[in-house]
């Protein structure tokens, strides 16, 4: 059975850093696409980062500010979040395994979510 688990959220200041990870068991996500996503209530799910075979992608909300990658050998997804301002108030989702890395809709396996908050 698969699972992703996400952690690493909080409550920051605008300006401050934060890394989100996801662990996943149950297979590994190598030849195909994971991502974050996030949702604010009252507003549609969006599309933050993805990485997958040779590519990374990154919303225009978010590049050249947050970073994906991933750790192999401990089958963990990361987001490091820098120079966090307060719209990126949200709950962070990760995804795993889409043959469309820009979609929620069509990613197989969810986490939880974390919540992080960007606050002065």
């Amino acid at each position: 059975q698969v699972h992703l688990v996400e952690s690493g959220g909080g409550l920051v200041q605008p300006g401050d850093s934060l890394r989100l990870s996801c662990e996943a068991s149950g297979r590994t996500f190598d030849t195909t696409f994971m991502a974050w996503f996030r949702h604010t209530p009252g507003k549609e799910r969006e599309f933050v980062a993805t990485i997958g075979p040779s590519i990374r992608y990154y919303s225009d909300a978010v590049k050249d500010r947050f970073s994906i990658y991933k750790d192999a050998a401990k089958n963990t997804l990361y987001l490091q979040m820098n120079s966090l301002k307060p719209e990126d108030t949200a709950v962070y989702y990760c995804a795993a395994e889409s043959q469309n890395p820009y979609l929620d809709t069509q990613y197989t396996y969810w986490g939880q979510g974390t919540q992080v908050t960007v606050s002065s």
